[in-house]
């Protein structure tokens, strides 16, 4: 009975993996195809990565995208992390449920909304601050901060909830300063929650398309932009290339993390063991003293 369940688990986890990654593996495969014929399959060939590289187009909109989305994620986790340390350990005060709604309203409001009340903001702007009025990459950003913020603002939020401050209190009552504590203590204990936030934002940013559709400008096109005006005129075997690269960042990270994650792991559990050897000597030791 064991067995059988074992295989229709195995069989559950085949599907569902294939489900997700047969599409992007045959992606992958068909990027080295040699015809333009995306279906297709002709010969193995490099043509398309070489004529990917020799895109300026694709290779603009690239740095743009990544320009806005490590910027978007630096202002997200800043404002995200003051936004959060306000709601966990300020006390209650008035407004903290409207706070709290606009914080989060992105989260559940259509892009499509967000997109045009950002575009209707910026073009009243563009009277009165000539920096809005070409919608670049400023105004582009501070779009995708909008949005992120929010996403940012939930996850350090949770973590905030988990911290013990009695260890605060206890740094603050040794003479530290609130901004020593929070640089000291209060910030290496939420790290992972920031890096996590700042992992979402950066990857919001990337794949942004409505809301940058609105806001972008003639000079300021993202990547995910040129993306879909080249899947709408046809599938370009070059968009098949620029996917596998990106695919391929993205697993050499994750399998990076993956092994810091298990490094760590494995750390913590030989310490545990080393305290508990410790701590079992030290109590045959005693058990030796009073014999």
């Amino acid at each position: 009975m064991a067995s059988k369940s074992n295989i229709a688990r195995f069989i559950i986890i085949l599907l569902a993996l294939g489900f997700l990654y047969l599409p992007i593996a045959t992606l992958i495969v068909y990027s080295f195809n040699e015809s333009k014929m995306v279906t297709i399959w002709t010969g193995f060939s490099f043509k398309w990565y070489v004529a990917l590289f020799n895109n300026s187009q694709i290779i603009h909109a690239v740095g743009i995208s990544l320009l806005v989305a490590f910027l978007t994620a630096c202002a997200s986790v800043v404002i995200g992390t003051l936004a959060a340390f306000v709601l966990v350990r300020v006390r209650k005060f008035k407004g903290e449920s409207a706070f709290v709604l606009f914080m989060t309203a992105p989260m559940i409001l259509p892009e499509v909304i967000t997109g045009l009340a950002l575009l209707l903001l910026f073009v009243t702007l563009g009277d009165f601050i000539p920096l809005f009025s070409d919608r670049g990459v400023f105004a582009i950003w501070i779009a995708h901060v909008t949005f992120c913020s929010a996403y940012t603002t939930v996850v350090v939020r949770s973590r905030f909830r988990e911290l013990d401050i009695s260890i605060e209190e206890a740094a603050m009552d040794l003479g530290a300063g609130p901004i020593k504590v929070f640089f000291a203590i209060i910030l290496p204990a939420i790290m992972p929650a920031e890096v996590a936030a700042f992992l979402l934002s950066f990857t919001m940013s990337m794949d942004d398309l409505v809301i940058t559709s609105f806001i972008a400008g003639p000079d300021s096109t993202t990547l995910p932009m040129v993306v879909f005006s080249s899947v709408r005129r046809g599938l370009s075997p070059e968009i098949n290339a620029l996917a596998t690269i990106i695919v391929l960042i993205v697993s050499i990270f994750t399998f990076f993390a993956w092994l810091s994650m298990v490094r760590k792991q494995k750390r913590m559990a030989a310490d545990a063991a080393k305290a508990k050897k410790a701590t079992k000597l030290e109590e045959q030791g005693t058990l030796y003293n009073h014999q």
